[in-house]
C-alpha cells in the first residue's frame, strides 16, 4: 500500500498527479456531503480518514481514532475503505445495491477498489456513509470487540 506522510487531506491531494487527485477530491466532496455530524476529516495512517475523534471515544484498541471512511490513491488503483460494511451481511447488501447500479465491484472485506471516477457509484457511496451516526459506529465497534 502507498502511504503518505501528508499532515492533512489538502496536502495529500497536492502531492498527487491533477488527474489522480481530482477523483479522491470527488469522492471526498461526497463523503464531505453525506458525512453525518460528529465525524472529523484527516488523516491516519497515510489516507484521507473520517473518524469519530478521541475526545469523543479514546476507548480503541490502538489509541487511534475509531476510523469510519478513508481513501487512497494506491500504486495502481484507489481505495475507499467503509468501516460501515465490514459485517458479511452488510458487505451483502452494499455488494447488491452497488452492482444494481451496473458497475463493477471489486472488493475486500470493507475496502473497494477502483480505477476510475467512473467505475464508483458514488450514490451507493453516500448512501453508505450517511448511514451510520457516530453513536452507531461506536455502537458497533464495541459489539465487535466483545465477540472477540
Amino acid at each position: 500500500m502507498v502511504s503518505s506522510a501528508a499532515a492533512t487531506p489538502d496536502e495529500y491531494l497536492s502531492e498527487l498527479p491533477e488527474d489522480r487527485a481530482e477523483v479522491l477530491r470527488a469522492i471526498r466532496r461526497v463523503v464531505l456531503d453525506r458525512l453525518p455530524p460528529g465525524y472529523e476529516e484527516g488523516m491516519e495512517f497515510g489516507m484521507i480518514s473520517y473518524h469519530v475523534p478521541l475526545e469523543r471515544f479514546p476507548d480503541t484498541y490502538n489509541g487511534r481514532p475509531l476510523g469510519y471512511v478513508a481513501l487512497a490513491a494506491q500504486k495502481r488503483h484507489f481505495s475507499l475503505y467503509l468501516m460501515g460494511v465490514y459485517d458479511e451481511e452488510l458487505q451483502r447488501e452494499f455488494a447488491d445495491e452497488w452492482r444494481a447500479t451496473g458497475r463493477r465491484l471489486d472488493m475486500g472485506k470493507a475496502c473497494v477498489r477502483f480505477r476510475a471516477l467512473d467505475d464508483v457509484a458514488l450514490d451507493v457511496v453516500g448512501d453508505w456513509v450517511a448511514r451510520w451516526s457516530v453513536d452507531d459506529i461506536i455502537a458497533a465497534y464495541r459489539a465487535g470487540r466483545e465477540r472477540s
